[in-house]
């Protein structure tokens, strides 16, 4: 049997880009600078954790190695050497910018050479005949927001507001992307995918990557959560990647997370939700008992990136990647033989970082396979190399771009 588990940490990124400083992004480290702020006690947080970043579990798999690879340092963590069957690399990603879908579809084996789309740092950032065209198909009474901004952030902002007007706050970031917060009831869920669709459409000229549904609940300032039924509008991929080969083959690719609406759900079988991280987990390892021969279980793990990163949280990225490794034996141990687990990120998000963007970071590619050997597979020189390992391992022809390592493990 062969079967394969792809877990993405969203944002986990491991520092030592070759071309951060283009990005704004020089020295820009998340593992690195949450290792370091824990060991001098600057990542403790009464009643979550305390002390030095504690990741056995992803360690005994080669993450400091793979720290190593990325930027010549393991950051105080401890070096143990590698568990058996255990493989680990650092990867450089390829694609333009650093956003999410570029990240995920380089590792699906499609890196994307072009330029997205950006909305500029000015107030308003969305143009003028755009929002003029959004509120006649919509049928709003206007937007609010309209700038670059943290989503939580300017949910506090305006929520009572838009409960108030029915305006839905409209938002951007340094990502190709148009995120549109509304309340689930006053404003109604379905009302406002109706409303990204209608977007989605509209932003297709101007090459904006994603389209994203922002729900949330609350009544008054302070209050508001958003809830796990956002939604993702990406442009589809402009090849077939890992996903479509897979599906096409007449394998099952179930998608775990957002990973279904990153692919614009092509290529994907079946879609699996879960609210936080460790519902994902959950999520993540029903389908690893399901999964068959031939099939690939593809997880995100949004936590990371939406709830810590973004808003430059060190205590809770440090809790949130112990909480994760607490848990990784328990997928450990649904390996069987002829199975493949790799553990990835798309980009960074360093928590130490200025602003609230994700940063242009290399990332960790680590893995286990009963029976297999093993060992250092170097500094990839592109993302897609991990999809083309998966692929080689499910038996499936090579694709145009990135280089299986699966022959250095096996």
């Amino acid at each position: 049997m062969a079967r394969a588990f792809l877990f993405v940490l969203d944002s986990f990124g491991i520092g030592g880009a070759a071309d951060a400083a283009k990005y704004g992004d020089e020295g820009s480290n998340t593992l690195g600078h949450i290792a370091l702020a824990c060991a001098r006690g600057e990542g403790d947080r009464q009643g979550l954790r305390s002390g030095p970043l504690h990741v056995p579990n992803m360690l005994s798999l080669g993450l400091s190695a793979a720290a190593r690879i990325a930027c010549g340092s393991a950051h105080g963590l401890a070096e143990p050497a590698p568990a058996a069957a255990a493989f680990h690399a650092a990867a450089q990603e390829v694609s333009s910018g650093k956003d999410t879908p570029s990240g995920h579809w380089e590792i699906a084996g499609v890196p994307v050479p072009f330029e997205w789309g950006y909305f500029p740092h000015t107030q308003p950032a969305f143009p003028a005949e755009l929002t003029t065209s959004i509120v006649r198909e919509g049928g709003l009474p206007g937007i609010l927001g309209d700038r670059h901004a943290s989503g939580t952030e300017i949910l506090e902002e305006f929520g009572e507001e838009h409960i108030r007007t029915g305006k839905p706050i409209c938002y951007t970031s340094a990502d190709s992307v148009y995120q549109i917060a509304a309340h689930e009831t006053h404003f109604g869920l379905q009302r406002l995918y109706d409303l990204c669709e209608i977007v989605r459409r509209l932003v297709d000229p101007l090459n904006i990557g994603r389209v994203i549904a922002r729900p949330f609940v609350g009544e008054r300032r302070g209050e508001f959560q958003r809830t796990a039924n956002r939604r993702d509008y990406a442009v589809p991929p402009a090849e077939p990647t890992l996903l479509d080969r897979l599906a096409a083959r007449g394998s099952r690719v179930i998608a775990v997370g957002k990973i279904g609406d990153i692919f614009a759900h092509q290529g994907v079988t079946e879609v699996r939700k879960g609210a936080g991280n460790m519902a994902l987990f959950d999520t993540a390892l029903a389908a690893m008992d399901e999964a068959g021969d031939g099939d690939l279980v593809f997880a995100n793990f949004v936590d990371f990136d939406a709830l810590y990163g973004h808003r430059r949280d060190v205590a809770g990225y440090a809790a949130a990647l112990e909480a994760f490794d607490r848990r990784l034996p328990e997928a450990l141990q649904k390996l069987a033989p002829g199975d493949l687990l790799i553990l990835t990120a798309d980009h960074g998000c360093d928590p130490t970082c200025k602003g609230t963007d994700h940063t242009r970071e290399r990332v960790p590619v680590l893995g286990v396979g009963p029976g297999m050997r093993g060992g250092d597979v170097g500094l990839r020189t592109t993302f897609a190399d991990i999809g083309e390992t998966v692929a080689e391992h499910l038996g499936l022809p090579p694709g145009p771009h990135g280089r299986s390592f699966h022959g250095a493990i096996a």
